[in-house]
């Protein structure tokens, strides 16, 4: 094991010190129960049973069975205490770290969600944390146990018969040298099927999510035999894990019996020189089957062990890497936004020096309505993402009423911009959750915003109007009807600055035509910014941009640009209305 784990492993018992200490303090005494139990029944055989003496030693036995049975219920007692403990400290170890993997997923950057598929994030926080669950319900329980045993029975051994103690220890150094071996090769095998695991429930994911794509191009025959293929290489991956475990079990049980047969073979052969008593040789054999017991029970849940230890890994990998939460505590907080933002010389890449955009410059003065335009992967959306701060800009400064974004508390950044993508998102809530997004907003106010976003009609249309819940991704309402609540959505919140990324590209032209007598209305009051691909929508703007490959290639009105028969945005809006016609 490696002492990284340990270190982690440490961390997440670190919190549980007064109930591991409860837990060992029980231990000990069941282990003293259990070390007790046979030498009681050794008194019985060597000091009445071998003697004939058991007729006028009746009380005495009568007296060490009751003996006997008190600590069989005590211990009985004790174990299921201990037992639920140990759930109780592993459902607030799995509580924590739960909460913590979630925590880190919400703050991180959106680097790190770029990078990191979402099924792994589902694998770390399901089935990973759900791996440690059993190590702490079914194992921890049993190993301090387990431990304490066989070091009091080894003592007790010791002290009864030194010389058959030692002589029974002979097969420990192989128990250790087999339990050593086959557990780094059980490790290595454990890494490896935990990857594979990984893969397979991100594919899951992936197929479940997409469905519809799969469906829309007939692949389901194409991904069954990929999910074939990948549940195979699992299925693989698990059987020399089998196998490794399998056979440690076997060879504990090959070293058990052996222990006993030369305890036996010493005894009958009287190696020790003297003759030994019947009770005492009983006590050894009982004491190494004993011992033997909890090995036998950590070998059983080897396996078990090997996946919680490798799922810590994978969760503190993800834990640890620090650099890639957000800070949401420091920085400047916003009262008042005027909605001025200003870009100088900004040079962005998402990797390396592939710069996505050069030396870009340009102002939004506040109120001011701006539109982006260009080809796709010119930079439109990009420059929206820096300006939220998704991503920080490798060359020149982005500013706020003068302020550098850096400087401003990214909470405080994100409530004063609204953003309406031309996919929302819905979460399987009601109409009014989706809208108000955990804060408190009045039903009347909310009406207010659906009319403002002209989702009147659709809202009421529903049985259960704005308390109507939503299916997963809100599949239950069709695209446009998604693009309305966004609205609606933006409108309860009310930033200082609103984005737009063809937002009413699902919008049927009726509806689009009073949302966007609602927009022109908020354009004149509030800082505006419009990623188009309609040309249609943005004549009324007060800038254009027009943006090719990373770079600004022409600025100003609509008028002003159509106007120029050799513009790149001249050629592409007459192209355009070409196109419709």
């Amino acid at each position: 094991m490696k002492n990284k784990t340990l270190q982690r492993l440490y961390k997440m018992l670190k919190p549980q010190t007064k109930s591991i200490a409860i837990i060992s303090i029980l231990a000990i005494l069941i282990s003293i129960g259990e070390v007790v139990r046979p030498y009681l029944i050794k008194i019985v055989i060597d000091d009445y049973l071998s003697v004939n003496a058991y007729q006028q030693g009746i009380m005495t036995i009568g007296i060490i069975g009751a003996i006997y049975i008190a600590i069989v219920l005590i211990g009985n007692i004790l174990n299921f205490v201990v037992r639920t403990a140990t759930s109780m400290m592993g459902e607030n170890v799995i509580y924590s770290i739960r909460n913590k993997l979630y925590q880190y997923v919400q703050y991180a950057n959106i680097p790190f969600h770029d990078k990191t598929p979402a099924g792994t994030l589902f694998v770390r926080i399901t089935s990973d944390v759900e791996d440690i669950t059993t190590l702490f319900k079914e194992v921890i329980s049993t190993i301090i146990k387990d431990i304490l045993i066989i070091v009091v029975l080894v003592v007790v051994m010791l002290s009864l018969n030194y010389k058959l103690a030692l002589l029974s220890f002979l097969v420990i150094p192989f128990v250790i040298a087999s339990s050593v071996i086959l557990t780094k090769i059980s490790n290595k095998l454990e890494d490896y099927s935990k990857m594979v695991k990984t893969k397979v429930n991100v594919f899951l994911a992936e197929s479940i999510y997409g469905v519809k794509l799969i469906k829309i191009f007939n692949r389901q025959y194409e991904k069954q035999k990929e999910c074939k293929k990948l549940c195979e290489e699992f299925w693989k991956s698990r059987i020399p894990t089998g196998i490794t475990e399998g056979f440690l079990v076997a060879i504990m049980m090959v070293l058990e019996n052996l222990g006993i047969s030369i305890i036996i073979w010493a005894t009958i052969n009287y190696l020790m020189g003297t003759s030994i008593d019947v009770g005492l040789i009983y006590v050894f054999v009982t004491y190494i089957k004993d011992i033997f017991s909890p090995i036998n029970r950590l070998v059983e849940n080897f396996e078990t062990i090997q996946e919680a230890l490798v799922s810590i890994d994978k969760i503190y990998d993800i834990l640890e890497h620090k650099e890639y939460l957000e800070n949401f505590e420091d920085g400047l907080m916003l009262e008042k936004v005027e909605g001025k933002i200003e870009i100088k010389n900004v040079w962005f890449a998402y990797e390396g020096e592939n710069w996505v955009l050069k030396n870009i410059s340009f102002t939004i003065e506040p109120g001011q309505s701006i539109a982006f335009v260009g080809k796709t992967g010119s930079g439109k959306t990009t420059i929206t993402n820096l300006i939220n701060r998704f991503y920080e800009i490798q060359r020149g400064e982005i500013l706020l009423d003068g302020i550098n974004i850096k400087e401003i508390n990214l909470r405080s950044l994100r409530e004063k911009i609204g953003i309406i993508l031309q996919d929302p998102f819905v979460f399987a809530r009601s109409i009014k959750d989706n809208i108000q997004l955990n804060k408190n907003f009045s039903d009347e106010y909310i009406m207010k915003t659906v009319q403002l976003a002209s989702a009147e009609e659709f809202i009421n249309s529903l049985p259960n109007g704005i308390d109507e819940i939503s299916q997963e991704r809100g599949s239950s309402f069709s695209a446009g009807q998604k693009q309305l609540l966004a609205f609606a959505r933006i409108f309860a919140h009310n930033p200082s600055i609103f984005i737009l990324d063809e937002a009413t590209a699902n919008i049927d032209t009726h509806t689009e035509e009073l949302i966007q007598k609602s927009v022109d209305k908020i354009s004149k009051e509030k800082t505006s910014i419009f990623i188009a691909h309609r040309l249609s929508t943005i004549v009324n703007v007060d800038k254009i941009i027009v943006l090719n490959q990373g770079e600004i290639i022409e600025e100003g009105s609509h008028k002003e640009l159509v106007n120029k028969p050799e513009g790149y945005y001249s050629k592409l809006y007459h192209a355009y209305y070409s196109g419709l016609a």
